[in-house]
């Protein structure tokens, strides 16, 4: 029963350990603080206001939007009882016909009433108990700024909302990663496979697929760079531009001599410093925004030797089925200890498969000592 609770904590412990290093996480957010006192003015957000607005959350939305709503409508109702006692209308005896003949607003005696003389002005509600008499050119004046007025915060708010609610990135939390890469052997290379999934029947058109792995790498000259980019080419059968994203694609990254994977090894992997963030740009094609996903994979996530389930199969009617709860699914699989190992593999078969053949395909192949395969294919490319 202890075993079990330090194993249980000792993994929630390696969980938020994961959670504090990685600079993207898993659903796309950047782990990033700007902490410099250049950067403490927050006035420069102020100028960009409108974007500042549309990536706060929705709880300051929604106060934002009672606020300016019943600010305005408190301001103008300050204004016009201002207007009500400058002019008297709060002093003259509501049964002299000459007093209500002057007066600039009917039916206001009070704070509360022009209070809500305010709201049914903006709102354009209009009881009939209160209401502008003409005598008065301020209050035609005011009653014309108050209208502008509500109408520009009515415009704002509505945008503001509208633009929340259609942020591509709201698109990109259905499109999905696997939880896990793997490292295994694919159509004859040694190859990182990840998956990805979009949930929606509707394409993101031009898709584009990339990756870059971050990493601390110390210069010749000995300076230390922090989270040093490198680019990774991701590729599917198809390509890598303009995907035919209709059901989940598997998307690989041959590891090759000029890969970064190929320093590592199946026993090396775990103890490597690395981040590798996958991107997938593409088009939401009910809206035509722009959307991008991204998310990451540290060494503990990525297994060598091991290979996705398959979900993809076919019904009796002639239907494409996708299974899901096998997307992250994987199994072992017979895979080179090392990119090296892979490729010296690779290179006897291929000697020893020419030498068989005897040099019909090229008639002036030496033949050379299996020691040497590795150099002699290095020089033949």
């Amino acid at each position: 029963m202890f075993q079990f609770i330090r194993k249980q904590i000792h993994n929630h412990l390696v969980e938020r350990k994961i959670r504090r290093t990685r600079l993207v996480t898993k659903d796309g957010h950047c782990n990033i603080k700007f902490g410099t006192t250049e950067y403490h003015n927050h006035f420069a957000f102020l100028m960009d206001f409108w974007t500042t607005f549309v990536e706060i959350q929705w709880c300051f939305v929604i106060f934002l939007f009672a606020a300016a709503f019943t600010g305005s409508w408190f301001i103008f109702g300050l204004l016009w009882y201002s207007l009500a006692k400058n002019n008297g209308d709060l002093d003259v005896l509501q049964n002299s016909s000459e007093s209500q003949r002057m007066k600039c607003i009917d039916n206001i005696n009070s704070l509360t009433t022009a209070f809500l003389y305010s709201l049914e002005t903006q709102t354009t509600i209009g009881y009939g108990g209160r209401a502008l008499t003409g005598h008065c050119p301020g209050t035609v004046a005011l009653l014309i700024i108050q209208s502008l007025m509500g109408a520009i915060i009515n415009c704002f708010m509505c945008g503001l909302i509208l633009a929340k609610i259609s942020l591509p990135k709201r698109r990109a939390k259905t499109v999905t990663f696997s939880e896990t890469a793997v490292i295994c052997l694919w159509k004859g290379n040694l190859c990182l496979q990840i998956r990805v999934a979009n949930l929606r029947k509707t394409l993101l058109i031009g898709s584009h697929i990339y990756g870059k792995l971050l990493r601390t790498t110390i210069t010749p000259e000995g300076e230390t760079i922090i989270l040093d980019q490198v680019n990774i080419d991701f590729l599917v059968d198809a390509g890598k531009d303009n995907l035919f994203f209709v059901c989940p694609l598997a998307l690989y990254h041959v590891i090759d001599k000029f890969s970064p994977f190929s320093e590592m090894a199946a026993n090396t992997l775990q103890q490597q410093d690395f981040e590798l963030v996958v991107f997938l740009d593409g088009t939401a094609e009910s809206t035509s925004l722009s959307c991008q996903v991204r998310t990451s994979y540290l060494p503990q996530e990525i297994k060598w030797g091991y290979n996705f389930l398959p979900i993809i199969s076919r019904t009796k009617g002639g239907k494409y089925r996708v299974d899901l709860s096998n997307f992250s699914k994987t199994e072992p699989e017979v895979t080179p200890h090392c990119a090296c190992c892979f490729h010296n593999e690779h290179n006897k078969e291929l000697i020893l498969h020419r030498h068989e053949r005897e040099g019909i395909d090229n008639l002036v192949f030496d033949v050379i000592d299996l020691q040497d395969s590795f150099d002699v294919t290095e020089k033949s490319d």
